[in-house]
């Protein structure tokens, strides 16, 4: 497949004006100036001539329960957060993820292409995500990184969640305690399973100890659900009490320690902004956070938190903060190629360059701008949204 013409943002570099991509295997295999990539269709072979578009790499998602916390389910659909024990590391997001929550179709027609998936916020530890793509019904085939990260989380939501309940955790101490005690636990897993492995003995595995190992050989980060500022910095603290990597998800606050977590070197996924201020924690909230972080040195990626937002204001959310004073580069790169990187996917997607996954967006301008239609969604080389036929089988059903 070919797609001639269009503005082409590769954010790998150079913007390409009057472009052409050919995909082959699901893989871009050239990527340049139309008239220096030779272009010889074979018979068959669909080729999309855009005029006046933008054609970008399709937008990532960094933080949502799409397809966990389904659309208009309620207690049947909502499978986000085990809420009877704190610690529950071993839980798997792709075992609750239907990829036929309607969130999915809104996603690949608002041209965002893979999205990182998993548990909320209600326990200590919550469990593992996992970086999907965002059309087909098997999970299975859509997992790109799984498991992607382990979600820990701060503040308000485990306190409320178990302080009812009469046990722990009812306070912020005893939410650090309780990680910082799971953590000390699968340190010494690991090290009785690397002292039997070098002594040739047997060694039981155990299932609820296993799945902190990824984290701590710093495979995957811990992505620590923080909002307040105090929160923010015991998140810090633990991880590199172990020497942890982190994702600082939401970091409401953190444009008013921008320079103390620029010196520390953990990327923020900031949002939902486009949301309510309905707990104490995220009084502070607003869309300038981002452009601050980015600007002190953060790498910053924006989140909806599906469904706390809608998964399609995505790009409606990058726009509103460049309106509040992020670059508008720094807005295309804070859903594209930051959120790839922050999630370890950059040598799969998040820019256009040769051998990297076709998951590419075109819209008919800047997607941050509310007007701006999608135009065609393509993911792995296939187009799975494209606008006139969308909108045809809409009127014909």
């Amino acid at each position: 497949m070919y797609i001639v013409g269009g503005y082409i943002k590769t954010m790998a570099g150079e913007d390409i004006k009057d472009g052409c991509i050919r995909i082959a295997d699901g893989k871009i295999a050239e990527i340049g100036e139309r008239e220096r990539i030779v272009f010889h269709p074979a018979p068959h072979e669909r080729v999309i001539e855009i005029q006046d578009g933008l054609i970008m790499p399709g937008i990532i998602e960094a933080h949502c329960h799409m397809g966990i916390t389904e659309e208009k389910k309620g207690m049947e659909g909502d499978d986000c957060n085990e809420t009877v024990d704190p610690i529950t590391p071993y839980l798997r997001a792709v075992d609750a993820i239907n990829t036929m929550d309607a969130a999915f179709d809104d996603a690949v027609r608002a041209g965002i292409t893979s999205a990182m998936i998993g548990p909320g916020s209600s326990n200590v530890v919550g469990g593992q995500f996992a970086f999907l793509k965002t059309r087909g019904r098997r999970v299975d085939d859509l997992v790109v990184k799984a498991p992607a990260a382990m979600k820990v989380a701060f503040g308000e939501n485990p306190k409320v969640n178990y302080s009812g309940h009469n046990k722990s955790p009812s306070t912020r101490m005893a939410i650090a305690a309780m990680l910082r005690e799971e953590l000390t636990k699968a340190v010494a897993y690991a090290k009785q399973k690397k002292k039997a492995a070098d002594n040739g003995e047997a060694f039981e595995e155990d299932f609820r100890m296993e799945c902190w190992l990824p984290v701590l050989r710093r495979e995957i980060p811990l992505k620590a659900h923080v909002h307040r500022v105090d929160d923010i910095f015991t998140a810090v603290r633990i991880a590199r009490e172990f020497r942890l990597k982190m994702t600082l998800d939401h970091c409401s606050e953190g444009h008013m320690i921008a320079k103390e977590l620029a010196e520390e070197g953990f990327p923020a996924i900031v949002g939902p902004d486009l949301a309510s201020r309905n707990k104490i924690e995220v009084q502070n909230m607003a869309f300038k956070t981002v452009g601050v972080l980015n600007q002190a040195g953060v790498m910053t990626a924006i989140t909806t938190d599906h469904p706390v937002s809608l998964i399609q204001s995505l790009p409606l959310c990058a726009g509103l903060a460049v309106k509040s004073g992020l670059a508008l580069e720094e807005g295309y790169k804070a859903i594209t190629i930051h959120p790839a990187i922050i999630c370890g996917v950059d040598d799969r997607v998040g820019s256009l360059e040769v051998g990297k996954d076709a998951d590419i967006a075109v819209f008919t301008g800047n997607p941050m701008e509310v007007f701006t239609r999608t135009l065609y969604t393509i993911i792995d080389g296939q187009v799975v949204y494209e606008a006139g036929k969308a909108e045809d089988a809409q009127a014909d059903a």
